[in-house]
């Protein structure tokens, strides 16, 4: 079995992208995204980080998250994060996925992809290219036309504290 190991970056910014298990796109109901926003309550909580970008899509989500000075566990915090949010909804969702002998025998339930994506953001031309990719990512998918038009999106809070111009990504 492999062995996936992340080397941890003590105050590091990592962009990572979560996909929800057979890219069914029950990310953007009400109920989950109730139940995803408690659970980073929840994680910031007990493991504390700073969002500096999301965007939440139906099958997906992208973030860029920094970790405090003294911690570069970012595993755990999705682990945690994953969890609180199937154990507060996968039974209401009433999905449709594939069962496979690995997943019964760790007795996983199939809401999340098991592995996350990361990289670790080494500068700021890199943190501002993700926070472009993140906020523009909605017009990818052809979920709106202009990235203002997408609500689950801090491409918002950008333009508030002028760090995008009101039209940017049209």
């Amino acid at each position: 079995m492999a062995n996936y190991r992340r080397k941890p970056w003590n105050g590091a910014t990592y962009f990572i992208t979560q996909v929800t298990c057979d890219h069914l796109p029950w990310l953007c109901r009400d109920i989950a995204r109730l139940a995803l926003r408690e659970a980073i309550t929840k994680v910031r909580r007990k493991r504390p980080f700073e969002i500096d970008a999301f965007v939440l899509l139906p099958n997906h989500f992208h973030a860029l998250w920094t970790l405090p000075e003294n911690d570069g566990d970012l595993s755990i915090r999705m682990r945690l994060l994953k969890s609180y949010v199937t154990r507060s909804i996968a039974d209401k969702l009433d999905l449709e996925t594939r069962k496979n002998l690995s997943r019964e025998a760790r007795r996983e339930r199939n809401l999340w992809q098991r592995r996350f994506w990361e990289h670790r953001v080494r500068d700021e031309k890199e943190f501002a290219a993700y926070c472009d990719y993140i906020h523009i990512n909605p017009v990818k998918h052809q979920l709106c036309q202009s990235p203002t038009d997408w609500p689950w999106s801090s491409v918002h809070r950008f333009i508030q504290q002028g760090i995008y111009s009101p039209d940017w990504g049209v």
